[in-house]
């Protein structure tokens, strides 16, 4: 999808975009926009899409109206634009390329080098998912990011299946391995949201459904 088709999603990146400038000069926010949207719609992606980005925020702003999280809500969302803006399921370095893409965008969109700097270091968070305590804007966009494992269990499966389809390339053997090492990753975390309402609406979910496909996955290469 292009900006051209989603006009909504690229209101909300200008919206964002000027209140992080605060009133401050810079360029027209809409060129910047598109080209995200455009990354966003390209034909490898499955699961790391439009749909995806939107998601993301979506949760972002329900995080905001169940309490307020803190921090710098407007680099949390431009952050959420920018965390996958450079995907190839084929490459190790997608965040880093992304956060360099977001240091070098942001700058000449106009914001300082605090806001840049932040931006960027939001986008490497998205690694690990792992904020140290106290880290407002990391736990809103690690919460927001990982909210999917909290979906009902049919849309679950078809995350698991998206992203099983843009790892196509990769025999089934070496996929289960590496995804049964993300899954169980994410398990080892103290803590899958660091947020009040994550913690309180979404961890349970979400543990129970990676529990789930990790069994799955497992099992069905023969292990237990």
């Amino acid at each position: 999808m292009t900006a051209d088709q989603d006009p909504a999603l690229l209101r909300r990146w200008n919206a964002t975009l000027l209140a992080a400038r605060a009133g401050r000069e810079g360029p027209d926010p809409a060129p910047y926009g598109r080209n995200l949207l455009a990354r966003w719609a390209e034909p490898q992606r499955r699961y790391h899409t439009v749909d995806h980005l939107r998601a993301v925020l979506d949760r972002v702003d329900e995080l905001t109206d169940q309490g307020g999280e803190g921090g710098e809500l407007e680099l949390v969302r431009l952050a959420a634009w920018f965390h996958d803006a450079v995907y190839r399921p084929d490459r190790s370095e997608n965040e880093e390329r992304s956060a360099v893409l977001a240091e070098k965008a942001l700058a000449e969109a106009g914001l300082t080098p605090h806001e840049v700097t932040e931006v960027a270091r939001l986008v490497r968070l998205t690694v690990t998912h792992d904020p140290d305590d106290g880290d407002l804007n990391g736990e809103t966009l690690c919460d927001a990011d990982l909210a999917v494992l909290a979906s009902d269990p049919d849309t679950y499966a078809r995350y698991a299946a998206a992203v099983r389809e843009e790892y196509g390339f990769v025999p089934d053997d070496a996929f289960r391995e590496g995804r049964a090492a993300v899954l169980r990753h994410l398990l080892d975390l103290p803590r899958l949201f660091r947020t009040p309402y994550g913690a309180a609406v979404w961890e349970e979910k979400a543990r129970e459904n990676v529990e789930r496909e990790l069994k799955e996955l497992t099992g069905m290469s023969g292990k237990e």
